[in-house]
């Protein structure tokens, strides 16, 4: 049974600003780009499958990184809705307590993508048995997608916090989904 590799695109102005980047279709800056080619080597090796979201900060991160991805819809960043463009300081501000992981107001929940990334994780099953597989996307939706690959809720992603351009790998021990680096 092969890896999982998931990576988050490189910075964005909004990344660096703190603000909720989900359906908007921003760029990477510089810095950003600089992060992209700097995951080349680490990525320089045969996938069986490599998808990214067709959002242009992650389809341009796979490019840079020297990755021949198929844009898939599913890998999309969740759909923040009133959260768009606002950080979560802001928002806790008018909300007190308030969280993404929480918010029932959003076009998504954590639980919506969850159901999104099961269906990722079912069409990849069988790319994974004959290699490594990898996923460029999102802070969230990935997070998401490795608590969903843990067997846990999809909320629980809260927990996994990752940093742009940044490299993350699951895998099996003893036929147990585990994580088997994070954040890189």
């Amino acid at each position: 049974m092969g890896e999982l590799w998931l990576v988050r695109h490189g910075q964005t102005a909004w990344t660096q600003s703190r603000q909720h980047t989900g359906r908007t279709d921003i760029a990477l800056t510089p810095d950003g780009e600089d992060q992209a080619k700097s995951l080349r080597p680490r990525l320089d090796r045969d996938f069986a499958l490599t998808l990214t979201s067709p959002l242009q900060r992650a389809h341009r991160t796979a490019d840079l990184a020297g990755l021949n991805a198929q844009p898939d819809d599913r890998l999309v960043e969740w759909d923040y809705g009133h959260a768009e463009g606002r950080t979560t300081a802001e928002l806790a501000a008018e909300r007190g307590g308030w969280s993404v992981w929480t918010d029932d107001t959003l076009p998504e929940t954590p639980e919506q993508v969850g159901r999104r990334c099961e269906r990722v994780l079912e069409d990849v099953a069988a790319a994974l048995e004959t290699g490594d597989v990898c996923l460029v996307g999102h802070g969230h939706a990935l997070r998401v997608l490795a608590a969903v690959w843990l067997g846990l809720p999809a909320a629980d992603g809260r927990r996994l916090s990752l940093s742009p351009a940044s490299i993350s790998v699951l895998g099996h021990e003893h036929d147990w989904p585990v994580l088997r680096s994070w954040n890189t």
